[in-house]
Parts: C-alpha cells; sequence; structure tokens
C-alpha cells in the first residue's frame, strides 16, 4: 500500500523536492552548458570594414573543468580579429596552467586584458544570500570595496607574465593599442578593477586617440562611476564583465542582481550608457564560469560574445 502524506507535510516536501532538482539542473547542467552570443555594433567609420572581437570574461577557472578548457580553446576556430579578456580568470590558486592551456589558442591573436578581483585573490566561502538582502537595503555595490583583511593571494604575476609574452596588452588603468593584420589601429583605455578600488581614471582620462581607427574602453566591472567617465569622455564602446548576468535569473522577469551599482536590466548583454550628454555603446558578458563556492547558474547560461563591429549609420 502506498503511504500518503498529510498536506502539511506534501507541500513542504513537494517544495523541497523541486528545490533539489533547481539545484543540481544549475550545478550540473546549466553551469557547463557553454554558449557563444552574438552581438552587432554599429560603431566603425565609414569605409571600414566589419571587425570580429571576441570577449571573453569571468572564467573563474577551477582545476579540472576539462569541459570549459576544451571549449575556451575551441573558440579560436571563430578567428576574430582581437580578444579582449574582461577579467576573473580564476577562482583557484592552482588553476593557473590549466587557464593558460585553455587560452593558448586564443593567445595566437592579438588580445587585450583587464583584471578583476578575483585574478588578485582567491575566493571565500560566503552566504549567496548576502547578495539580495544587501541590494533590499541599498546597502551594496556602492562603491564597490576594498579587499577583505586576510585575503588569499592568487598567483596572478605569472598569468599577466604569459599574456604579456604573447603579446596581449595589459590595460589596468593603462591604455594600449593593437595594430591588426588589416592594417587597422585600435586604441585601448582600460581600468583596474572598480569592485575594489583599483580604478584610477584620472591615469587614463582624456577621451578616445583621435589618430586611431577606433577607441574602446574596457573594465571588470561595470560601476556607474566608471562608466560615466567613459560615456562622458565620448568612447563609443565600452565592454565589461563582473556581474555574471544576474547568475541566477527568474525567467520571464530577469537578473535579481548585478553585485556593483548597474541596473539588473543591463546585467548582461548590449545597452546605452548615457552621461555627459553622450552615449555610449555598453556590453556586459554575463561571462563562462561561477565562484567555486557557489556553482550555480539558472536561466543564464555560460556565455563568451563575439562582437561584429560594423559601420556607424
Amino acid at each position: 500500500m502506498r503511504a500518503r502524506y498529510p498536506l502539511s507535510l506534501t507541500i513542504p516536501l513537494g517544495i523541497t523536492a523541486v528545490g533539489a532538482a533547481c539545484v543540481a539542473y544549475s550545478a550540473g547542467i546549466e553551469a557547463r552548458s557553454f554558449r557563444l552570443r552574438r552581438v552587432t555594433v554599429p560603431v566603425l567609420p565609414h569605409g571600414t570594414r566589419p571587425l570580429r572581437v571576441l570577449q571573453v570574461s569571468d572564467i573563474h577557472m577551477v582545476s579540472g573543468q576539462r569541459k570549459k578548457q576544451r571549449w575556451l580553446q575551441s573558440l579560436a576556430g571563430l578567428r576574430p580579429d582581437f580578444v579582449v579578456n574582461t577579467g576573473d580568470n580564476l577562482s583557484d590558486p592552482e588553476a593557473v596552467p590549466e587557464l593558460l592551456d585553455a587560452l593558448g589558442p586564443l593567445l595566437e591573436y592579438p588580445g587585450a586584458y583587464v583584471f578583476g578581483s578575483n585574478d588578485y585573490y582567491g575566493p571565500r566561502l560566503r552566504n549567496p544570500a548576502r547578495y539580495l538582502v544587501e541590494k533590499a537595503t541599498g546597502r551594496h555595490g556602492l562603491n564597490g570595496n576594498p579587499p577583505a583583511v586576510g585575503a588569499i593571494h592568487n598567483p596572478w604575476e605569472g598569468m599577466r607574465d604569459a599574456f604579456d609574452a604573447a603579446g596581449w596588452i595589459g590595460l589596468s588603468n593603462a591604455r594600449g593599442r593593437l595594430k591588426l593584420d588589416s592594417g587597422l589601429e585600435i586604441a585601448l583605455t582600460g581600468l583596474d578593477d572598480p569592485h575594489i578600488k583599483r580604478d584610477r581614471y584620472e591615469k587614463v582620462a582624456g577621451g578616445p586617440e583621435s589618430d586611431a581607427d577606433l577607441s574602446l574602453a574596457v573594465v571588470h566591472a561595470p560601476y556607474l562611476r566608471v562608466l560615466d567617465a567613459f560615456t562622458a569622455d565620448r568612447y563609443p564602446l565600452i565592454l565589461a564583465g563582473h556581474t555574471h548576468g544576474g547568475q541566477l535569473r527568474v525567467p520571464f522577469y530577469g537578473a535579481l542582481v548585478t553585485n556593483c551599482d548597474l541596473d539588473t536590466d543591463r546585467a548582461r548583454g548590449l545597452s546605452y550608457h548615457q552621461a555627459g550628454g553622450h552615449r555610449s555603446y555598453l556590453h556586459v558578458s554575463a561571462g563562462c564560469g561561477t565562484n567555486r563556492y557557489t556553482p550555480f547558474r539558472f536561466a543564464c547560461p555560460p556565455e563568451a560574445t563575439l562582437l561584429t563591429l560594423i559601420e556607424r549609420p
């Protein structure tokens, strides 16, 4: 005879079962269902052929993530004109060799990078509900947070050296240029991570370089103070990551948090940002990883983005 449970137990048991299924799906399936987002952005001068820019972000590599490594390697088959890495490559201090192996084929292309907080410091176990509580009370993400006392140092120096040796340009509070095989010159302006208050806009202020074919702005965390500065200086396109697209999204509603002061409607994908009487395109990558202690994604599959830049109208 099949056991019958009173209604007072049936409903909680049902909720628990659904919750367990969602956790199993978000960690075991969706967090490993890598996707390529394709976006077209009209920012090039007239007469310029389209450019293909591959943006990778928030890899959060953990040792042993073989599927993620193979997928990252496969992106080289897209043959981009150049690559932009918007940071948070690590979630395991032992994973630098595996990260560099995964990015190896992409390092054959021209590229540029900024770092995020998880490149410099190892992750800590924290209650993910904290993000929702702090959002509800208006205390989270207003200015970023300095590194926690006793934060674990990641061996980011070796990663930086490998990127530099491959010819990728470091943009942490710096400017740089990429000269493409086509002869085009791309000027890039980048900032160190605003999430841990390492950004120093005064070091790179002044706006796009007039003698370049295109100027782009790059930062890990899309805090409004940074977006306002880039937009007021008339950069046509800003590339960022950090938000994980919200990571756990509600179907037909969207992201609940961005882990910064950017509004949730712009947690991933292409949008506009306005400041100082000017408007820039903003692309926020949802990234392809998670913090090792919260390995879940829901309604927000891991991604990289191929941006096709075309002529302005």
